[in-house]
């Protein structure tokens, strides 16, 4: 069976299409996917569907560009939580609505116009949800009749939206071509679960029960991210991704910078802006994000600039209201798809509150590491696993 795709990757790359022997798993409901929305779609649909597996709820991931954003299982919102990602307006939100509110909370910049991977059936509380926010699509394995009708309208009735076969069971053996030459491997289908987190090398061994669930939401999400990558989360959710970097301590910092903003966006300042009403969600996440990032690349409070977002002037954020805020987080998790190669990696996720830690271990500087742990009283588990993605 063959689906016939708008174009490649770019618009110049036609003809394109996706097909296999007997029928595809996937059924397109509404709309027309492109390439990179069905990399997305089947990528997300993994993720989230061990996701559920490992978890027992409900699971929601935001892709773009072949890497999650965000990702979250349905554990309720505090009002903290609901005051971030703009739903405090009182409308219902479901266990599966949770967790899609929080996987876009993740990042709700690099999640503006995403594609979207749930693992239950859509009701009207997450349709709805996603009504307001700027997204290219969505897979799931059903959808509610009423869901379904809200989603198709969206994009002037251009949504995509895509049914997943749940009894699908793929190929033991993956291909793909490149240059015209044909690659082949073994799906990656080793299982995370709460085995991966006991082989604990600090001197600390006490891991809580809930970060040992943002341990697995961290290596689950990592399993479906461009290498090299890095995880922080808390909470039930990621809270920062760090994909595709050659170094990985690059890949720390960019994970643990989204850390520290997704912290900041909980600051009492930040909640209450004075933002003007007629300014929508997005453009509220970008000043927020210039806000918070002023003295690096942001203008948004100069003379003539403000008046763009608030109805009166905000006090500057600086730096030590920074400081102060952030030290007063110490329970994030953090995973990385491979080893580190250097403590910098420990340096720096400890300035982000890291407090566990999961990671493959085989480094010939695992010592150092481990020692740079105990310095920091961070609890590090080596799982043995490598999960590189490309």
């Amino acid at each position: 069976m063959r689906y016939e795709l708008k174009y490649g990757c770019n618009p110049n790359q036609k003809p394109a299409s996706v097909s296999m022997e007997g029928d595809l798993p996937i059924t397109i409901l509404n709309g027309r996917a492109g390439y990179i929305n069905l990399l997305d779609a089947l990528n997300g649909w993994q993720l989230v569907s061990e996701l559920k597996a490992a978890t027992g709820l409900p699971a929601a991931t935001s892709f773009k560009h072949v890497s999650p954003a965000g990702a979250a299982i349905g554990l309720p919102l505090t009002d903290t939580l609901k005051s971030m990602y703009f739903v405090e307006d009182g409308i219902e939100l479901s266990p599966l609505a949770c967790a899609y509110i929080r996987a876009r909370g993740a990042d709700r910049m690099s999640s503006f116009g995403d594609f979207i991977a749930v693992s239950d059936k859509v009701d009207v509380s997450l349709a709805n949800i996603l009504k307001r926010e700027v997204s290219d699509g969505i897979i799931a394995p059903d959808y509610d009749e009423e869901a379904l009708s809200i989603l198709s309208a969206k994009k002037k009735g251009n949504y995509t939206v895509i049914k997943m076969d749940e009894s699908y069971v793929p190929a033991p053996i993956e291909r793909r071509t490149v240059y015209g030459i044909t690659f082949e491997q073994g799906r990656n289908d080793s299982k995370i679960d709460g085995e991966w987190l006991k082989n604990i090398v600090t001197d600390d061994k006490e891991i809580p029960e809930s970060a040992k669930l943002d341990l697995l939401i961290a290596l689950i999400t990592l399993k479906y991210t461009q290498s090299n990558s890095v995880c922080y989360a808390e909470g039930g959710q990621t809270i920062g991704v760090g994909a595709g970097q050659q170094s990985r301590i690059h890949c720390t910092r960019l994970a643990g910078n989204k850390a520290d903003l997704w912290h900041l966006r909980s600051h009492p300042e930040v909640l209450a802006l004075p933002f003007r009403e007629d300014i929508a969600r997005p453009d509220r996440d970008n000043a927020i994000d210039l806000y918070l990032n002023e003295d690096e690349c942001g203008d948004v409070l100069d003379e003539g600039k403000w008046q763009n977002f608030f109805t009166t002037r905000p006090e500057p954020f600086t730096k030590e209201k920074k400081r102060d805020w952030l030290s007063k987080f110490n329970q994030t998790a953090l995973a990385s798809d491979a080893f580190f190669p250097f403590s910098d990696n420990i340096e720096r996720a400890c300035r982000s509150g890291v407090k566990y830690i999961a990671q493959p271990g085989g480094s010939v500087r695992d010592d150092a590491v481990i020692e740079a742990c105990n310095e920091h009283g961070i609890v590090m588990a080596f799982t043995g696993l490598r999960l590189f993605h490309h």
